[in-house]
């Protein structure tokens, strides 16, 4: 499968963090998947390219817009299989989530918030079915998935919408949910209300 990775840029983070993802490469790379991602050399997507690389098997594709590399927004991962250049951010996003069999979300910012909620919206509204799994490394989303509950106990989400990923703390639980997930069977009127 191609596994998209959303995740950190920041050089900036616990080195634990960077330790763990690098793992997590290593371990997509094992169990015979591919690395779609946003083309980071730095941060946590730096160190999933690497663990793949590490472990000396499966394809990496990069996506990232080119005003990345010609305003030195970061650092590109120069080992990519393949490295396609797009010109906004949307684009990078359309691009990774046509590319993509399934999400990972490992720990990020601002950016990969964006990304895991626009994923989940795709999914809500029925656009397609890949399995969501986020990696909660050192309970970094556990506010997060708060904030989610809040919202389905106020009935501004539906809890169907519950369904949508899978947040876990344990490695093999993430790749196990991503290889054995099954389509929903439910329409967008069992996850949206509107």
């Amino acid at each position: 499968m191609k596994i998209c990775v959303f995740g950190a840029a920041s050089t900036k983070i616990d080195p634990a963090y960077i330790e763990k993802v690098e793992a997590l490469g290593r371990k997509m790379a094992e169990r015979g998947h591919d690395l779609v991602f946003g083309a980071g050399g730095n941060g946590l997507m730096g160190a999933a390219a690497r663990g793949m690389r590490q472990a000396g098997k499966g394809h990496i594709t990069g996506v990232i817009p080119s005003f990345f590399r010609d305003e030195t927004i970061e650092a590109i991962f120069d080992d990519c299989d393949e490295l396609i250049f797009t010109d906004t951010m949307r684009e990078r996003k359309a691009k990774m989530e046509d590319l993509a069999d399934a999400f990972l979300v490992v720990p990020g910012g601002i950016g990969t918030f964006e990304e895991l909620f626009e994923v989940m919206t795709l999914k809500q509204l029925g656009r397609f079915d890949k399995p969501i799994a986020i990696y909660n490394l050192m309970n970094y989303y556990d506010e997060m998935e708060t904030v989610l509950f809040r919202a389905i106990n106020k009935r501004f989400i539906r809890a169907n919408c519950r369904m949508l990923y899978l947040m876990s703390t344990d490695q093999e639980e993430l790749f196990d949910y991503i290889e054995h997930s099954r389509p929903l069977g439910m329409d967008v009127h069992q996850l949206k209300d509107g």
